[in-house]
C-alpha cells in the first residue's frame, strides 16, 4: 500500500464472509465481482460491507460464505442511475485478500479501519439528536488518479461534530474512522416503501490540513 497514487483513500476491514459472488462488470476483460462481509463491532452488533474483488485476485467460482477473511484496499463510489436519478453506490475495492482461521485470529486486530485524504465537497449538515447528541454529516471527495474522484459521505459526533461544523467547502481534511452499514426506508411512493441499506464512514480522528 506504499503507491502514493492510493495513500489518500487506504481501508482494512476483516470479518465473516456473508454472501457468494455475484458478477458486477468487466474491464478490459478482467471481471469485477461482489461480496459482503460481515464485521463485528466492539458492541457486538455487525456491519454488513460490499466488497469489490476482481477475479485475479481470488477464485470466485469458490463458496466462500462462512469464512473469514482480510481485505486491504479502498472505499469507492460510483453513481448509479434509478428512478430517474443518480444513487451513490460505496464498496470496499479490494487491493489484497488473505483468509484467516477463524475470528479468533483477529483478536487485538483492528478488523475495521480506513484513513481518508480528501476536500470538502457540500456544505456540512450539523444538527442535534432528540437527546441532545450533535452529529455532523460531511462529503468528502478523495482524488483518484486519472482525474476520477470518490464521494465519501462520513459522519462524526460529540466534539468533532462541533469541530467539522465549521469546515467551509474545499477545506483539506485528514479523516481516520471506520467503515459502518445503516438501515434506513425509503418512501417510494404514498403506499410503497423499501428497506436500504446505507454506507458511510463513522468518523472517530479528523483534522483540517493548512494548505
Amino acid at each position: 500500500m506504499s503507491d502514493k497514487i492510493i495513500e489518500n483513500n487506504q481501508v482494512t476491514i476483516m470479518g465473516q464472509v456473508a454472501t457468494t459472488f455475484e458478477f458486477s462488470h468487466e474491464v478490459f476483460g478482467e471481471g469485477f465481482y461482489t461480496m459482503e462481509v460481515l464485521v463485528k463491532r466492539l458492541s457486538n452488533s455487525e456491519d454488513r460491507i460490499p466488497v469489490m474483488i476482481s477475479e485475479r485476485l481470488i477464485d470466485v467460482t469458490q463458496d466462500y460464505v462462512g469464512e473469514y477473511i482480510i481485505v486491504q484496499g479502498q472505499f469507492r463510489s460510483y453513481n448509479r442511475h434509478e428512478e430517474q436519478k443518480n444513487r451513490l453506490v460505496l464498496s470496499v475495492f479490494a487491493r489484497e485478500v488473505s483468509f484467516v482461521e477463524s475470528d479468533e485470529d483477529m483478536d487485538g486486530v483492528k478488523t475495521n479501519s480506513i484513513f481518508l485524504d480528501g476536500y470538502i465537497c457540500k456544505a456540512p449538515v450539523y444538527r442535534k439528536t432528540p437527546l441532545g447528541r450533535e452529529i455532523a454529516d460531511l462529503l468528502l471527495a478523495v482524488n483518484r488518479p486519472y482525474g476520477k474522484s470518490d464521494y465519501i459521505p462520513c459522519i462524526c459526533w460529540g466534539r468533532n461534530a462541533r469541530f467539522a461544523s465549521s469546515f467551509e467547502v474545499g477545506a483539506h481534511v485528514h479523516i481516520l474512522g471506520r467503515v459502518q452499514s445503516r438501515e434506513y426506508i425509503k418512501k417510494l411512493s404514498e403506499t410503497e416503501t423499501e428497506k436500504r441499506t446505507a454506507y458511510e464512514v463513522s468518523v472517530s480522528k479528523l483534522e483540517c490540513q493548512e494548505e
